[in-house]
């Protein structure tokens, strides 16, 4: 089954400098329907103006991970790292135990990311920060995995929980197949273009909540890139 979740139709709050929307109940967004997606706890579609963005707070016993589409986010956190992460790349925050950190469009224009949540397989574990640079030209025309649970995604971010995520750039007309394991969750949004799962259309930044599929077939509309969470 794939549902489709337009961009119109998703919660969300403009607050001047955080233009946020909201895949599931998410701060003043609720919908008890809308809760999660297996152990996908957020998908949030943030904008965020030059020179703003979120001042430290804290975390903990949770997978956060950050795929940049446009511009670039500053993280500085309580561990002491700090990092600046450019679009079509990715940063991890394992917040574990507990940890403090800001996120920062320090760039002249807007920076546009996806921030997402995953639950992980444990509590309490010690925080941790990583960030990687994936190039879009790797992508094209396949899934890479750009943070995993699992061990023998060596190239990928490591998070602590079952699930991975994948991106890919596809052209107009080009087609690729991803393999589903009985049981998993996927939730599917393309950053831009628009695209086909399975014969379902998917507009740029409309979720696709998947489930009891044994395969993805997608198929670009328009040139699309895509981001996807395949998680147990």
């Amino acid at each position: 089954m794939i549902e489709r979740r337009p961009f119109a139709d998703l919660g969300g709050a403009n607050h001047g400098w955080l233009d946020a929307k909201h895949h599931f109940s998410f701060a003043g967004y609720y919908d008890p329907a809308r809760m999660g997606w297996g152990p996908i706890r957020v998908w949030n579609d943030d904008t965020i103006e030059p020179g703003t963005g979120f001042p430290p707070h804290g975390h903990a016993d949770m997978e956060i991970i950050t795929y940049v589409r446009d511009g670039a986010i500053t993280h500085q956190d309580s561990l002491g790292n700090i990092g600046r992460t450019e679009a079509g790349d990715v940063q991890v925050m394992s917040a574990g135990s507990g940890v403090r950190h800001s996120e920062y469009n320090r760039e002249p224009g807007t920076t546009r990311i996806f921030q997402i949540w995953i639950e992980p397989n444990g509590r309490g574990e010690a925080p941790s920060w990583g960030a990687k640079p994936f190039p879009k030209g790797d992508r094209s025309g396949r899934f890479v995995t750009l943070a995993s649970g699992f061990a023998n995604d060596a190239d990928a971010l490591p998070i602590r929980t079952n699930a991975r995520v994948l991106g890919a750039t596809l052209k107009a007309g080009e087609t690729t197949d991803y393999p589903l394991e009985p049981g998993h969750h996927a939730y599917l949004v393309p950053a831009s273009g628009t695209i086909e799962i399975n014969g379902v259309r998917i507009d740029a930044r409309d979720g696709a909540a998947v489930s009891d599929e044994t395969s993805l077939r997608v198929t670009a509309i328009e040139d699309a890139e895509i981001v996807l969470v395949d998680a147990a």
